[in-house]
């Protein structure tokens, strides 16, 4: 467990260290091509950094041999969204709060456009909602129905991509890490940049996720219930970090950009992976983890509904994620 420990605690240090390279690099990248800020966050940084989760649902699912391994997959499947939905954003809340004085934020509210967060939050519920429904119910043409899912993507892609200039607000960057005294970097040094970080963090993500399956099953955890309830949390774990480095440079709109989008890679793309190869039928620690994800994102629409969010109000997210711990473990008991 020494090792394991070790390995645990430097994996979490690279990728903290790789997104600081990530972010930076990403943010000159959607300048490059002109796609707006928000944007940036929802697609270029959440595509990004939605790989590991992805990654492991494909080898669970599609290169799996067995019922057991492909379980695995589902339960990242629906961890990803649920990790997302309530700790993502209650560390956006924390980060914000503890940030609050150095960003000289007297009324400590979210800086963000909240009508459209909360509309991604309505299409994210509504996609969301379907895929669980469908855990429930067995029928012939079901696998089918993954397709779907990889065009709702492509046409949440395809409006990010049309409402870009649609924000006027842009963000002050950072000078590129690869070229720090350059005004305006090359575009060959940013993808250099940005693609050598996000190797980085698919490689230190895989190894946090071994680290994550070794304590689970020192737990004697099943293998699908350390993908729903362990494995989330680590492979969500490029998205914490880039919120927690965004936030801490006081770009809250570009960190809850990049959970908007990573939310909605994983609502589609490792759903459409699930359907296609495994039945797709959920017990009830999955239903659990459905309701709670649905309940999250409910209250997080309310919430941006209102407008003015006080980063406060974004806590009790990360305590439904509690809820649901307590219920797996009370599962097992």
């Amino acid at each position: 467990m020494l090792i394991t420990t070790v390995l645990f605690l430097l994996s979490a240090g690279v990728i903290y260290l790789a997104c600081e390279y990530f972010v930076n690099g990403v943010e000159w990248l959607g300048q490059k091509l002109n796609v707006g800020a928000t944007a940036t966050g929802t697609v270029l940084a959440a595509f990004g950094t939605a790989l590991p989760e992805s990654a492991v649902t494909f080898v669970a699912v599609i290169l799996g041999r067995s019922p057991q391994v492909r379980d695995i997959g589902v339960g990242a499947a629906l961890g990803g969204p649920l990790v997302l939905a309530t700790v993502a954003y209650a560390v956006v809340g924390v980060a914000l709060w503890s940030n609050r004085r150095r960003l000289a934020r007297a009324d400590n509210c979210v800086r963000v456009d909240d009508k459209r967060l909360a509309r991604d939050q309505f299409w994210f519920l509504s996609i969301f909602v379907v895929k669980c429904a469908l855990g429930l119910v067995a029928f012939a043409f079901k696998p089918w129905l993954g397709a779907l899912f990889l065009l709702a993507y492509g046409f949440y892609v395809w409006r990010e991509l049309r409402d870009a200039d649609a924000s006027s607000e842009e963000d002050v960057l950072e000078p590129l890490k690869f070229q720090p005294r350059a005004a305006t970097p090359s575009l060959i040094a940013v993808l250099a940049q940005t693609t050598l970080a996000l190797l980085l963090i698919a490689y230190a993500s895989h190894v946090f996720v071994l680290q994550i399956q070794t304590i689970g099953v020192a737990m004697h955890l099943p293998p699908h219930l350390v993908a729903l309830v362990l494995s989330p949390v680590a492979t969500e774990l490029p998205e914490t970090m880039n919120a927690l480095i965004w936030v801490r440079q006081g770009k809250e709109r570009l960190a809850l950009a990049n959970i908007s989008g990573a939310m909605m890679i994983q609502a589609t793309i490792p759903s459409a992976l699930a359907l296609f190869a495994t039945p797709w039928m959920f017990d009830a620690p999955l239903i659990v983890a459905g309701v709670v994800t649905m309940a999250a994102i409910a209250f997080l629409m309310w919430l941006f509904r209102r407008g003015r969010v006080d980063a406060r109000m974004l806590l009790p997210a990360g305590g439904l994620y509690a809820v649901f711990a307590a219920y797996v473990f009370w599962h097992l008991a």
